[in-house]
């Protein structure tokens, strides 16, 4: 284990790299750029592959064809540059391909600003793309979680051949902290679990058609349906602070979460019964 000074994107950057992942596709938006830059120079130290896609939409179907090949791949962006991937993320659950994304999050509608707000929750649990499909969206609320999340989520994805999200704040993003980097992963091993072209095989991934042809089509989707119970059953993630005696108690994940215990410890100084419910998970959810 190290222990580095660093900031948050440099972080995450380097955190992928240590989970495996050998390629990343990706376009400049604030405020994520230090991910890419850090990647550039970064991945072909380890025998991986950077590509500046054209665009965002170009950069999530590279992400396709690499996962596509086992490889551990990655792409990251920010607001309106995660909405134009929404597509290729729907098209690799529908391939049931793994990837991570990475979204540090900006505030408002729109392009909107850089700091730091609720921002894209909606999008990362509800709308991400088409069909109904889901990620498991990880929210971290201090440096050291987002280094941990993200090589939880590359572990994700491989387990449940699935993309997965991380959904950054700008804040969390921009801001230097002390974090301890984890060991190096063996990333020599190909990790798809396909190998059949019987449709109706288990092993069988790939959906190579547009047309919903029954019952193929039916039984994806009962397949997906099955690994989101999971989900909810196994994955969710939340921290409790002070609830025990709590009258009221805050809900808050990201900075906002941080800044919601500063508020707690004034007022429990003064009296007063509160406390917080964080989750880590934003999908699936702590009800």
């Amino acid at each position: 284990m190290e222990k580095v000074f660093i900031k948050g994107n440099e972080a995450i950057a380097e955190a992928a790299v240590r989970a495996g992942c050998r390629f990343f596709a990706g376009y400049p938006i604030t405020p994520q750029n230090e991910i890419p830059e850090y990647l550039s120079r970064r991945l072909p130290e380890v025998g991986g592959c950077f590509v500046q896609g054209e665009s965002e939409v170009a950069s999530i179907n590279m992400v396709f064809g690499a996962a596509s090949t086992g490889t551990r791949a990655m792409t990251s962006s920010s607001g309106p540059g995660l909405s134009l991937k929404s597509e290729g993320l729907s098209a690799l659950a529908g391939a049931q391909l793994p990837a991570v994304a990475i979204n540090v999050m900006r505030g408002g509608p729109g392009i909107g600003s850089i700091q730091a707000a609720q921002m894209d929750y909606l999008q990362a649990t509800k709308a991400s793309g088409h069909g109904g499909f889901r990620m498991i969206v990880f929210a971290p609320s201090t440096v050291q979680e987002a280094v941990d999340l993200t090589v939880l989520a590359f572990d994700k994805a491989m387990e449940y051949q699935a993309p997965m999200l991380v959904s950054v704040d700008g804040c969390i993003g921009s801001i230097m902290e002390q974090v301890t980097l984890p060991e190096m992963k063996d990333a020599s091993k190909k990790d798809l679990k396909f190998i059949s072209s019987d449709f109706m095989n288990p092993k069988r991934k790939l959906v190579t058609s547009c047309i919903p042809v029954n019952p193929q089509q039916e039984y994806l989707n009962k397949k997906l349906a099955e690994m989101y119970e999971l989900w909810n059953e196994k994955e969710i993630k939340v921290e409790e602070y002070m609830i025990d005696d709590a009258e009221y108690v805050f809900v808050a994940y990201g900075t906002s979460a941080r800044v919601a215990k500063s508020v707690i410890k004034q007022l429990r100084e003064k009296g007063e019964k509160v406390g917080l419910i964080r989750p880590i998970t934003l999908y699936p959810f702590s009800y």
